[in-house]
C-alpha cells in the first residue's frame, strides 16, 4: 500500500555551499535520482519530483527554525549551529562531514585578564562554556572575523570553529581550550518524525548507508 502523497513527500532545509555538496553526493550514493544541477541553481525552493524531495536552500543558522516549526520535515546542519539556536528538533543522525572543532584561542602570549571579555559568533555556547568551567566573563557577539579582536585590543580570548587552524595561525593567535568537535547531523520536526515516521526513516537510512566511518 503507497502512501499519500503528503505522506510520502519530505521537505528538506539545507545550507548551501559545500555541506549541500555533500549531502546531494550522499543521496546520488543511495541511489536517489538527484541531479548535481541542483548545485548550480539560484532558486530556493527545489522540488524533486521524481524523488518525493523538496529542497530549501537556506542560511545555516537558519535551517533548525526551519525544522522547528515545521515548513522543513527534516534538516542538514552542523552541530553549531544546534548548540548555538538550541531548537526544539529531533537529532537523527550525524553525518560525518563537515569536521571542525569550537576552540578558545588567543595570542601566543595570553595570560588571564582582570575582566575578561571573550569575542565569538557563538555567544550562547561561549556563556554555557565558561560559566561550566567557573569564570565569570564578558561575551561580545561579533558577525565578522573574530580572529580580529584579540589583535585589536577589543577581547583577549575569541571562541570559534577551526579546520585546519591555518587562520589562527596566521593571526599569530594559539588554541587554547578545545569546547568540542562539531560535524553535519540530520535533524526532523518533531510532528514530521510522527507523521512521515516511514519517509523520514527512509531518508535517514539513505545517508546512513552511505556517510563515512573513518571518525568511528
Amino acid at each position: 500500500m503507497s502512501l499519500p502523497d503528503n505522506e510520502r513527500k519530505l521537505t528538506i532545509a539545507m545550507p548551501k555551499g559545500r555541506i549541500f555538496e555533500e549531502a546531494i553526493a550522499f543521496l546520488q550514493q543511495a541511489g536517489l535520482e538527484v541531479t548535481r544541477e541542483l548545485q548550480d541553481s539560484r532558486k530556493l525552493i527545489i522540488p524533486v519530483e521524481n524523488a518525493s524531495l523538496e529542497f530549501i536552500l537556506a542560511k545555516p543558522t537558519d535551517v533548525p527554525t526551519y525544522v522547528e516549526y515545521g515548513v522543513a520535515d527534516v534538516g542538514v546542519v552542523g552541530k553549531d549551529v544546534l548548540l548555538e539556536e538550541e531548537r526544539d528538533v529531533y537529532e537523527l543522525l550525524n553525518l560525518e562531514i563537515g569536521y571542525c572543532r569550537m576552540v578558545v584561542a588567543g595570542l601566543g602570549d595570553w595570560k588571564p585578564a582582570e575582566a575578561p571579555r571573550v569575542a565569538t559568533k557563538y555567544p550562547r555556547i561561549a556563556s554555557r562554556y565558561f560559566r561550566e568551567q567557573g569564570q565569570q566573563v564578558e561575551v561580545i557577539k561579533l558577525n565578522g572575523s573574530v580572529e580580529l579582536a584579540p589583535l585589536i585590543g577589543l577581547a583577549d580570548r575569541i571562541v570559534d570553529i577551526v579546520s585546519t587552524g591555518r587562520t589562527l595561525k596566521e593571526n599569530g593567535l594559539v588554541e587554547l581550550e578545545h569546547i568540542c568537535e562539531i560535524t553535519t547531523r540530520l535533524i526532523a520536526n518533531r510532528a514530521s518524525y510522527r507523521m512521515k515516521s516511514e519517509a523520514v526513516d527512509d531518508i535517514a537510512q539513505k545517508f546512513l548507508e552511505v556517510v563515512p566511518r573513518s571518525r568511528g
